[in-house]
Protein backbone atom coordinates (compact mmCIF):
# COMPACT_ATOMS: atom_id res chain seq x y z
CA UNK A 1 0.00 0.00 0.00
CA UNK A 2 1.50 3.28 -0.83
CA UNK A 3 1.34 6.76 0.43
CA UNK A 4 -1.78 7.56 -1.65
CA UNK A 5 -3.41 4.50 -0.60
CA UNK A 6 -3.39 4.99 3.24
CA UNK A 7 -4.84 8.88 2.40
CA UNK A 8 -8.07 8.76 2.62
CA UNK A 9 -10.30 11.81 1.62
CA UNK A 10 -9.09 15.28 2.49
CA UNK A 11 -8.04 14.42 6.62
CA UNK A 12 -8.45 10.55 7.19
CA UNK A 13 -6.07 7.39 6.55
CA UNK A 14 -5.84 3.53 6.76
CA UNK A 15 -2.98 1.58 7.95
CA UNK A 16 -1.33 -0.85 5.84
CA UNK A 17 0.29 -2.66 8.89
CA UNK A 18 -1.49 -4.67 11.67
CA UNK A 19 -1.29 -2.53 14.71
CA UNK A 20 -2.57 -4.34 17.50
CA UNK A 21 -3.94 -3.59 20.96
CA UNK A 22 -1.64 -5.78 23.49
CA UNK A 23 -3.19 -4.72 26.21
CA UNK A 24 -5.12 -1.82 28.06
CA UNK A 25 -5.34 -0.34 31.62
CA UNK A 26 -7.04 1.94 34.01
CA UNK A 27 -6.73 3.11 36.99
CA UNK A 28 -9.32 5.58 39.16
CA UNK A 29 -10.25 7.55 41.82
CA UNK A 30 -13.30 7.12 44.45
CA UNK A 31 -16.02 8.75 42.72
CA UNK A 32 -14.72 6.18 39.81
CA UNK A 33 -14.82 3.57 41.47
CA UNK A 34 -18.26 3.83 42.42
CA UNK A 35 -19.77 4.59 39.26
CA UNK A 36 -21.08 2.45 36.98
CA UNK A 37 -17.86 1.22 35.10
CA UNK A 38 -15.74 1.04 38.76
CA UNK A 39 -15.97 -3.00 38.04
CA UNK A 40 -13.45 -2.31 34.80
CA UNK A 41 -10.99 -0.10 37.10
CA UNK A 42 -7.67 -2.39 37.31
CA UNK A 43 -7.11 -0.33 40.69
CA UNK A 44 -8.44 2.53 42.83
CA UNK A 45 -7.61 4.44 45.43
CA UNK A 46 -10.59 6.29 47.89
CA UNK A 47 -8.46 8.31 48.89
CA UNK A 48 -7.61 10.21 45.12
CA UNK A 49 -4.01 10.44 46.25
CA UNK A 50 -1.89 7.26 45.01
CA UNK A 51 0.46 8.12 47.69
CA UNK A 52 1.26 11.98 46.58
CA UNK A 53 2.12 14.58 48.77
CA UNK A 54 -0.05 17.04 46.34
CA UNK A 55 -2.71 16.86 43.70
CA UNK A 56 -0.11 16.80 40.86
CA UNK A 57 2.08 13.97 42.33
CA UNK A 58 -1.17 12.02 42.55
CA UNK A 59 -1.61 12.65 39.36
CA UNK A 60 1.67 11.87 38.52
CA UNK A 61 1.57 8.38 40.92
CA UNK A 62 -2.02 7.39 39.52
CA UNK A 63 -0.49 7.32 35.73
CA UNK A 64 3.22 5.58 36.67
CA UNK A 65 0.93 2.75 38.36
CA UNK A 66 -1.57 2.73 34.89
CA UNK A 67 1.38 2.51 32.68
CA UNK A 68 3.23 -0.81 34.64
CA UNK A 69 -0.17 -2.34 35.29
CA UNK A 70 -0.56 -2.03 31.44
CA UNK A 71 2.92 -3.09 31.01
CA UNK A 72 2.53 -6.42 33.23
CA UNK A 73 -0.52 -7.23 31.46
CA UNK A 74 0.44 -7.34 28.17
CA UNK A 75 3.70 -8.85 29.18
CA UNK A 76 6.14 -6.41 28.21
CA UNK A 77 9.09 -4.95 30.07
CA UNK A 78 9.91 -1.04 29.94
CA UNK A 79 12.93 -1.66 27.77
CA UNK A 80 11.01 -3.83 25.24
CA UNK A 81 8.66 -0.29 24.68
CA UNK A 82 10.24 2.34 22.17
CA UNK A 83 8.23 5.05 22.50
CA UNK A 84 5.22 5.98 24.80
CA UNK A 85 3.22 9.05 24.22
CA UNK A 86 1.59 11.18 26.24
CA UNK A 87 -0.15 13.77 27.85
CA UNK A 88 -2.53 15.77 30.33
CA UNK A 89 -4.20 18.99 31.53
CA UNK A 90 -1.51 20.58 33.75
CA UNK A 91 1.32 23.02 33.04
CA UNK A 92 4.18 21.54 30.77
CA UNK A 93 2.61 17.78 31.23
CA UNK A 94 3.71 17.85 34.62
CA UNK A 95 1.38 14.98 35.24
CA UNK A 96 3.02 12.46 32.32
CA UNK A 97 6.53 13.95 32.72
CA UNK A 98 6.91 13.04 36.42
CA UNK A 99 5.28 10.21 36.26
CA UNK A 100 7.09 8.45 33.26
CA UNK A 101 10.14 9.67 34.02
CA UNK A 102 11.55 6.04 36.22
CA UNK A 103 10.30 4.13 33.99
CA UNK A 104 13.46 5.34 31.16
CA UNK A 105 11.13 5.19 28.41
CA UNK A 106 11.18 7.52 25.58
CA UNK A 107 8.79 10.14 25.49
CA UNK A 108 6.85 12.27 23.08
CA UNK A 109 4.68 14.68 25.14
CA UNK A 110 1.13 15.46 23.45
CA UNK A 111 -1.40 17.89 24.24
CA UNK A 112 -4.99 17.29 23.01
CA UNK A 113 -6.51 18.62 26.48
CA UNK A 114 -9.25 15.95 26.62
CA UNK A 115 -9.05 14.58 23.99
CA UNK A 116 -5.40 13.15 24.79
CA UNK A 117 -6.34 9.41 24.84
CA UNK A 118 -7.24 10.15 20.75
CA UNK A 119 -4.31 11.65 19.66
CA UNK A 120 -1.83 9.25 21.90
CA UNK A 121 -3.18 6.06 20.68
CA UNK A 122 -3.41 7.97 16.74
CA UNK A 123 0.19 8.68 17.00
CA UNK A 124 0.91 5.42 18.85
CA UNK A 125 -0.44 3.54 15.87
CA UNK A 126 1.20 5.85 13.25
CA UNK A 127 4.82 4.87 14.63
CA UNK A 128 4.01 1.60 14.66
CA UNK A 129 2.38 1.40 11.19
CA UNK A 130 5.06 3.70 9.37
CA UNK A 131 7.88 1.06 10.30
CA UNK A 132 9.41 3.15 13.39
CA UNK A 133 8.81 1.38 16.24
CA UNK A 134 7.37 -2.34 17.11
CA UNK A 135 5.75 -1.92 20.78
CA UNK A 136 4.74 1.59 21.69
CA UNK A 137 2.44 2.87 24.60
CA UNK A 138 0.14 5.77 24.49
CA UNK A 139 -1.54 6.92 28.14
CA UNK A 140 -3.04 9.98 29.22
CA UNK A 141 -4.57 10.85 33.08
CA UNK A 142 -6.31 13.73 35.07
CA UNK A 143 -7.00 14.53 38.43
CA UNK A 144 -10.16 16.46 39.18
CA UNK A 145 -8.27 17.99 42.26
CA UNK A 146 -5.61 19.09 39.92
CA UNK A 147 -7.55 20.38 37.13
CA UNK A 148 -9.63 22.58 39.26
CA UNK A 149 -7.03 24.05 40.66
CA UNK A 150 -5.19 24.48 37.32
CA UNK A 151 -8.45 25.73 35.04
CA UNK A 152 -10.64 27.08 37.86
CA UNK A 153 -10.71 27.21 41.39
CA UNK A 154 -8.99 25.40 44.54
CA UNK A 155 -11.37 23.58 45.65
CA UNK A 156 -11.01 25.01 49.57
CA UNK A 157 -12.67 28.18 47.86
CA UNK A 158 -16.05 26.57 48.17
CA UNK A 159 -17.55 28.16 44.53
CA UNK A 160 -20.87 26.92 43.15
CA UNK A 161 -20.99 24.13 39.54
CA UNK A 162 -23.92 25.58 37.36
CA UNK A 163 -25.44 22.63 35.81
CA UNK A 164 -23.97 22.52 32.53
CA UNK A 165 -19.86 21.93 34.38
CA UNK A 166 -18.94 18.76 33.90
CA UNK A 167 -16.67 16.63 37.03
CA UNK A 168 -13.17 16.18 35.85
CA UNK A 169 -12.48 12.29 35.97
CA UNK A 170 -9.87 11.22 38.79
CA UNK A 171 -8.82 8.51 36.34
CA UNK A 172 -5.57 7.14 33.78
CA UNK A 173 -5.23 4.67 30.95
CA UNK A 174 -2.86 3.48 29.02
CA UNK A 175 -2.57 1.24 25.56
CA UNK A 176 0.16 -1.28 24.95
CA UNK A 177 0.55 -1.68 20.94
CA UNK A 178 2.64 -3.32 18.98
CA UNK A 179 3.16 -4.47 14.99
CA UNK A 180 1.63 -7.83 14.42
CA UNK A 181 1.12 -10.81 11.94
CA UNK A 182 -1.43 -10.25 9.26
CA UNK A 183 -2.96 -13.67 10.54
CA UNK A 184 -3.28 -13.03 14.10
CA UNK A 185 -6.75 -12.18 15.81
CA UNK A 186 -7.17 -9.24 18.48
CA UNK A 187 -8.56 -5.48 18.43
CA UNK A 188 -6.51 -3.56 16.04
CA UNK A 189 -5.99 0.03 14.98
CA UNK A 190 -6.91 0.46 11.26
CA UNK A 191 -7.35 3.88 10.33
CA UNK A 192 -7.75 7.54 11.73
CA UNK A 193 -9.28 10.96 11.21
CA UNK A 194 -6.72 13.70 13.06
CA UNK A 195 -9.49 16.81 13.84
CA UNK A 196 -9.54 20.31 12.99
CA UNK A 197 -9.67 23.06 15.55
CA UNK A 198 -13.11 24.50 15.26
CA UNK A 199 -14.17 27.79 16.93
CA UNK A 200 -18.06 28.66 17.64
CA UNK A 201 -16.89 31.70 19.62
CA UNK A 202 -18.24 29.86 23.24
CA UNK A 203 -16.27 31.89 25.91
CA UNK A 204 -18.11 30.09 28.77
CA UNK A 205 -15.54 27.66 30.49
CA UNK A 206 -18.03 25.88 32.39
CA UNK A 207 -19.59 24.84 29.65
CA UNK A 208 -17.09 22.50 28.09
CA UNK A 209 -20.16 19.78 26.21
CA UNK A 210 -21.07 23.02 24.18
CA UNK A 211 -17.46 23.91 23.32
CA UNK A 212 -16.65 20.50 21.98
CA UNK A 213 -19.30 19.43 20.65
CA UNK A 214 -18.86 21.44 17.26
CA UNK A 215 -15.55 19.76 16.49
CA UNK A 216 -16.67 16.26 17.54
CA UNK A 217 -19.25 16.85 14.48
CA UNK A 218 -16.45 18.21 11.84
CA UNK A 219 -14.91 15.18 12.81
CA UNK A 220 -17.21 12.59 12.40
CA UNK A 221 -18.40 14.15 9.65
CA UNK A 222 -15.04 14.07 7.85
CA UNK A 223 -14.70 10.93 8.65
CA UNK A 224 -17.59 9.22 7.64
CA UNK A 225 -17.27 11.38 4.09
CA UNK A 226 -13.67 10.51 3.55
CA UNK A 227 -14.09 6.76 3.77
CA UNK A 228 -17.38 6.74 2.24
CA UNK A 229 -19.42 5.01 5.02
CA UNK A 230 -22.73 5.56 7.11
CA UNK A 231 -22.66 5.40 10.71
CA UNK A 232 -24.35 2.02 10.56
CA UNK A 233 -20.82 1.41 9.43
CA UNK A 234 -19.92 1.31 13.26
CA UNK A 235 -21.56 -0.38 16.19
CA UNK A 236 -20.79 2.26 18.48
CA UNK A 237 -19.64 5.75 17.61
CA UNK A 238 -18.28 6.63 20.56
CA UNK A 239 -17.36 10.88 22.32
CA UNK A 240 -14.45 11.18 24.89
CA UNK A 241 -16.97 13.88 27.15
CA UNK A 242 -19.69 15.68 25.68
CA UNK A 243 -22.13 15.28 29.04
CA UNK A 244 -25.59 15.54 27.88
CA UNK A 245 -25.37 18.94 26.46
CA UNK A 246 -22.71 18.34 24.26
CA UNK A 247 -24.05 14.98 23.07
CA UNK A 248 -27.62 16.36 22.39
CA UNK A 249 -26.12 19.23 20.52
CA UNK A 250 -23.78 16.78 18.60
CA UNK A 251 -26.63 15.04 17.52
CA UNK A 252 -28.09 17.44 16.24
CA UNK A 253 -25.48 19.30 14.17
CA UNK A 254 -24.74 16.08 12.63
CA UNK A 255 -28.43 15.68 11.49
CA UNK A 256 -27.57 19.20 10.09
CA UNK A 257 -25.19 17.46 8.07
CA UNK A 258 -27.14 14.72 7.12
CA UNK A 259 -25.73 11.99 9.77
CA UNK A 260 -28.20 10.61 11.95
CA UNK A 261 -25.73 8.79 14.75
CA UNK A 262 -28.71 8.77 16.89
CA UNK A 263 -28.64 4.68 17.64
CA UNK A 264 -24.74 4.55 17.44
CA UNK A 265 -23.54 7.30 18.89
CA UNK A 266 -22.34 7.24 23.28
CA UNK A 267 -20.62 9.55 25.07
CA UNK A 268 -17.96 8.40 27.85
CA UNK A 269 -19.06 11.13 29.86
CA UNK A 270 -22.42 9.63 30.07
CA UNK A 271 -21.14 6.41 30.98
CA UNK A 272 -18.70 6.76 33.82
CA UNK A 273 -20.57 8.29 36.38
CA UNK A 274 -24.52 7.64 36.99
CA UNK A 275 -25.86 11.31 36.65
CA UNK A 276 -28.78 10.33 38.65
CA UNK A 277 -26.87 9.23 41.80
CA UNK A 278 -23.76 11.28 41.10
CA UNK A 279 -24.06 14.93 41.25
CA UNK A 280 -21.92 15.64 38.51
CA UNK A 281 -24.20 17.83 36.92
CA UNK A 282 -23.89 16.99 33.15
CA UNK A 283 -21.18 14.43 33.15
CA UNK A 284 -17.86 13.56 33.22
CA UNK A 285 -15.10 15.12 31.63
CA UNK A 286 -11.51 15.20 31.08
CA UNK A 287 -8.32 13.10 29.31
CA UNK A 288 -8.77 10.88 32.30
CA UNK A 289 -12.81 10.23 31.15
CA UNK A 290 -12.09 8.03 27.56
CA UNK A 291 -8.73 6.61 28.55
CA UNK A 292 -10.39 5.07 31.52
CA UNK A 293 -13.61 4.50 29.19
CA UNK A 294 -11.76 3.23 26.41
CA UNK A 295 -9.22 0.99 28.13
CA UNK A 296 -11.40 -0.51 30.87
CA UNK A 297 -15.25 -1.04 29.19
CA UNK A 298 -14.79 -0.79 25.86
CA UNK A 299 -11.79 -3.14 25.09
CA UNK A 300 -13.42 -5.65 27.25
CA UNK A 301 -16.95 -5.07 24.65
CA UNK A 302 -14.69 -5.82 21.79
CA UNK A 303 -13.14 -8.83 23.39
CA UNK A 304 -16.72 -10.46 24.03
CA UNK A 305 -17.63 -9.68 20.73
CA UNK A 306 -20.65 -7.37 21.82
CA UNK A 307 -18.71 -4.53 19.31
CA UNK A 308 -16.68 -5.83 16.62
CA UNK A 309 -16.02 -1.89 15.05
CA UNK A 310 -16.10 1.20 16.56
CA UNK A 311 -15.33 5.16 15.99
CA UNK A 312 -13.50 6.45 19.41
CA UNK A 313 -13.75 10.38 19.00
CA UNK A 314 -12.43 11.69 22.15
CA UNK A 315 -13.06 15.66 22.35
CA UNK A 316 -10.77 18.43 23.87
CA UNK A 317 -11.36 22.13 25.18
CA UNK A 318 -8.80 24.11 24.18
CA UNK A 319 -8.58 26.61 26.71
CA UNK A 320 -5.52 27.67 29.12
CA UNK A 321 -5.82 29.56 32.50
CA UNK A 322 -4.55 32.60 30.56
CA UNK A 323 -6.87 32.56 27.38
CA UNK A 324 -10.09 32.23 29.55
CA UNK A 325 -9.09 34.58 32.06
CA UNK A 326 -8.28 37.55 29.13
CA UNK A 327 -12.32 36.26 27.78
CA UNK A 328 -10.87 34.81 24.11
CA UNK A 329 -12.85 32.10 23.38
CA UNK A 330 -12.70 28.00 23.80
CA UNK A 331 -12.15 26.20 20.61
CA UNK A 332 -12.75 22.91 20.44
CA UNK A 333 -10.68 19.59 18.98
CA UNK A 334 -11.27 16.13 18.35
CA UNK A 335 -9.53 12.88 17.67
CA UNK A 336 -11.18 9.73 15.59
CA UNK A 337 -9.56 5.97 15.85
CA UNK A 338 -11.05 3.44 14.42
CA UNK A 339 -10.80 -0.15 16.45
CA UNK A 340 -11.90 -3.28 14.99
CA UNK A 341 -11.65 -6.98 16.50
CA UNK A 342 -11.04 -9.43 14.21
Amino acid sequence: MGKAEKKKGNQSFSFENPVKIVAGACVGGKMESEGPLGSFLDASDETDKFGGENWEDSESRMLKQTVETALKKAGVKGNEVEYIISGDLLGQMIASSFGIKALEIPMLGVYGACSTMGESLLLASVLIDGGFAECTVAATSSHFASAEKEFRFPLAYGTQRPPCTTWTVTGSGATVLKRAEASESGIFVTGATPGKIVDYGITDKMNMGACMSPAAASTIAAHLNDFGILPEHYDKIITGDLGEIGSEILVDLLKAKGYDITKQHMDCGLTIYDNQKQDVHSGGSGCGCAAVTLNGYILEQMRKDIWKRILFVPTGALLSTVSSNEGNTVPGIAHAVVLEKR
